[in-house]
C-alpha cells in the first residue's frame, strides 16, 4: 500500500515561511510608519454637542495641535471655561484617533477624512452626559 502522507519538500517549505514572513506586522512596520497621517497643526471648525443641562449647543471649535512624535501626539483648546490641554493617539489604522485630557470625564474620538480635514467627536457619561462632533479643517501646519 503506498504512504498516502507527503512531506513537503524543502523548496515548498521555504515557499511557505517566506509567505509567512511577508504577510507578518513586522515586514509593514517601516512602511505604515511613514503612512502615520500628521496632525500637528491649527484646526479650526463647527462644533455641535448635545446635554440634558444644556440642551443644544454650537460654536467655532479651534484645536491646537503642538506635536506628534509617531502615533502620539499631544495639544490644547479653548473653550468657555478655560484652555484644556490634551494627548492622544493616532490608531493603526491611520483613520481614527483618540485623545483624552488629565481632567476630563470623557473621551474624543476621531476620524481622519484627509490631510486636511477632520472630525473629532466627544462622549461623556453620567449626571453631566454631553454628545458632540466638530468638523475640523487645517488652517495652518
Amino acid at each position: 500500500m503506498q504512504n498516502l502522507t507527503k512531506t513537503p519538500s524543502f523548496s515548498s517549505r521555504v515557499l511557505l515561511f517566506a509567505a509567512a514572513l511577508a504577510s507578518s506586522p513586522a515586514c509593514f512596520s517601516a512602511a505604515q510608519k511613514e503612512d502615520i497621517p500628521n496632525l500637528v497643526g491649527t484646526w479650526t471648525g463647527e462644533n455641535n454637542t448635545y446635554s440634558e443641562q444644556k440642551g443644544n449647543s454650537s460654536w467655532t471649535k479651534t484645536v491646537e495641535i503642538d506635536e506628534q512624535q509617531g502615533r502620539l501626539f499631544k495639544g490644547h483648546f479653548a473653550f468657555a471655561g478655560g484652555t484644556k490641554r490634551f494627548f492622544g493617539v493616532v490608531f493603526p489604522d491611520n483613520a481614527s484617533f483618540t485623545w483624552v485630557g488629565a481632567d476630563s470625564k470623557g473621551y474624543n474620538h476621531g476620524r481622519i477624512f484627509s490631510k486636511n480635514h477632520v472630525s473629532a467627536c466627544y462622549v461623556e457619561s453620567g449626571e453631566e452626559a454631553t454628545v458632540g462632533c466638530a468638523d475640523l479643517v487645517r488652517k495652518k501646519p
